[in-house]
């Protein structure tokens, strides 16, 4: 994985946000959100709305793995620890960076094909209590080409 990407906090550390939450230009709230996989070893933060509008693909792998993508700038994406037990997976272009954890097999985010400077974080992994509500919009990934100009933007 690219460390220019994706920073770890060193072992040990306080987790650190760059870039403090404030409100978009569209006057939807930022918050940080935490997430991670099912068993723990893979923890992140994430600076998105609270209003959370979530794309839910039905293309091979993300109808396969329940996926809702949240696109996020990777300046707003923070792993925290885990770094050690991601494995990465890549089909068809390779643009994606599929990454899971190899414990428990959860995929909570990766480098999508659509927005290859971004992250896109598997809303169904993120903590609870910082979601007000979650805004689902189909996106037609089956036909990929043909929809990509649909996908909603990343997350500011």
């Amino acid at each position: 994985m690219p460390r220019s990407r994706l920073e770890a906090a060193p072992t040990g550390a306080a987790p650190t946000v760059k870039r403090a939450p404030s409100v978009t230009e569209m006057g939807r709230p930022m918050t940080t959100h935490s997430g991670g996989c099912h068993c723990g070893r893979v923890r992140f933060e994430v600076t998105a709305p609270a209003v959370i509008r979530a794309d839910k693909c039905n293309c091979s792998i993300c109808q396969k793995s329940g996926f809702l993508h949240l696109i996020v700038a990777t300046d707003d994406f923070h792993l925290l620890c885990g770094e050690d037990a991601l494995h990465t997976y890549s089909f068809n272009t390779g643009v994606a960076k599929h990454y899971f954890c190899s414990h428990c097999g959860v995929k909570s985010f990766y480098i999508p094909r659509s927005h290859p400077d971004g992250i896109t974080v598997n809303v169904r992994c993120l903590d609870p209590q910082t979601i007000e509500s979650i805004e689902i919009t189909p996106f037609d990934g089956r036909n990929w080409e043909q929809n990509v100009s649909t996908l909603s933007p990343i997350s500011d």
